[in-house]
């Protein structure tokens, strides 16, 4: 919601004929879902309120060091929390209001505070294991990173990726079919990447060569490779379970020193090779996009893919392999799934993450370090639908079960309203 007014001062040119007015936008949407999110919590403390205490244990197992438990009354420290919610929504109203910009850690500092208030309340004479919390959220987040990843460099070349589902999902067949066969999980790795690019190959020569809709294309090759992996489980894996579905997973792998920090370090440094190639992934591709050559053309040709071509870029081509570099990325995501989240493939177990992933892209502007936090803030959500359940607070099973839908739903219809993707994306380029 935006409204539009013009300044009082006027330019006006000395023969009388044209006027100028500086117009100026109030965006209300943002300051109205911190509204209806606080209103909400609100409901929740009034009308379900819990007493006794909410302890949060900080110390983490694996660390040589303990830290103390912190405990905190429940009823107290959500209707305090709430306070500070209902100041920060008040205060973005005012800056709606005064023209101004909502700025990004106002948001960021509603959301940390609002999940502590909820997990203070849902926590009443319970433990919340914080490390633990982290640890699942980064966990659960990989594959949506490296699809997200995958979903960028697509879009930002011109290409609409709907099919990282499939990506993901034939990637995760090939790790554990390879990685079963071979008994080395590196090989696995490589053949997630393969699958993941024979997905993309397929976008890439529908959607850029013959011009298909690219939506459309990448519907179908999910339906495709869903059926396609769910026929070679039963038909393949399941009567083979032992030789070809028992595949070598990675282990933990913990860096010295690092993993000491109290909290981030066992979540962050106590993790698996495809977590560490994660955190390498994204900062490649954050300064590739905008500090190398390749960025630049690739940016160019998702934005203006005419003025690209004027100096020499062969778009189409450019188009090509970088959805095929998107497609490899991708399969990466669904290695995960096979090679260090579950012990064998299952039959449509990616479960819908590929439109996630693609969600944290629309959420992320675009941008490769904004998308990775979009897909943590949903891995986080997914995790904390667990916490929730041990926790057996008086939320109704269906709803934690939805939760990290809503919160998709909420943060591409709430924040990402006033964005703009790159302009020529999923525009086919005809050269005349």
């Amino acid at each position: 919601m935006s409204t539009s007014l013009p300044d009082a001062t006027q330019v006006e040119r000395s023969d009388g004929t044209i006027q100028l007015a500086v117009v100026k936008e109030r965006h209300f949407k943002a300051p109205i879902v911190l509204a209806v999110l606080t209103v909400l919590l609100g409901a929740i403390v009034l009308f379900v309120p819990r007493d006794g205490t909410s302890t949060f244990r900080l110390g983490d197992p694996s660390q040589s060091f303990a830290l103390p438990n912190v405990a905190l009354p429940t009823a107290v420290t959500c209707w305090v929390l709430l306070a500070v919610l209902a100041l920060l929504t008040v205060w973005a109203f005012w800056l709606a209001w005064s023209y101004r910009r909502q700025p990004l850690w106002l948001t960021i500092a509603f959301g940390i505070l609002g999940v502590f208030a909820f997990l203070v309340w849902a926590a009443a004479d319970g433990l919340v294991p914080v490390s633990s919390l982290l640890f699942g959220a980064v966990s659960l987040s990989v594959p949506l990173v490296f699809g997200a990843l995958g979903g960028v460099i697509g879009e930002r070349v011109g290409v609409v990726n709907v099919a990282i589902e499939g990506q993901l999902l034939l990637g995760a067949f090939s790790a554990a079919l390879l990685s079963s066969i071979t008994g080395n999980p590196f090989v696995g790795l490589i053949g997630a990447m393969v699958g993941g690019v024979l997905v993309a190959f397929v976008l890439a020569a529908f959607a850029i060569k013959y011009l298909v809709d690219q939506v459309i294309v990448g519907v179908v090759l999910n339906v495709l490779v869903t059926g396609l992996t769910g026929f070679l489980y039963g038909a393949l894996l399941v009567p083979n379970e032992q030789q070809l579905n028992q595949p070598e997973r990675f282990g933990r792998i913990q860096i010295p020193l690092l993993s000491e920090i109290p909290i981030v370090g066992p979540v962050l440094f106590n993790q698996t090779f495809i977590v560490y190639l994660m955190f390498i992934a994204v900062a490649l591709v954050a300064w590739g996009l905008y500090r190398t050559r390749w960025g630049l053309r690739l940016r160019a040709v998702g934005e203006h893919p005419q003025a690209a071509d004027t100096v020499g870029i062969q778009v189409n081509t450019s188009r090509f392999w970088n959805v095929t570099l998107a497609g490899a990325i991708a399969g990466i995501g669904g290695a995960y799934f096979t090679l260090v989240s579950v012990p064998q493939f299952g039959k449509d177990m990616t479960a819908g993450l590929g439109f996630i992933a693609l969600a944290a892209v629309i959420f992320g502007r675009w941008d490769p370090i904004r998308a990775t936090l979009a897909a943590l803030l949903f891995g986080f959500a997914t995790n904390l639908q667990n916490l929730l359940t041990v926790l057996k607070t008086p939320v109704p099973s269906e709803f934690m079960l939805m939760l990290p839908y809503v919160v998709t739903i909420l943060a591409v219809v709430g924040f990402a309203g006033q964005i703009r993707g790159p302009a020529a994306s999923g525009k086919p380029y005809i050269k005349e």
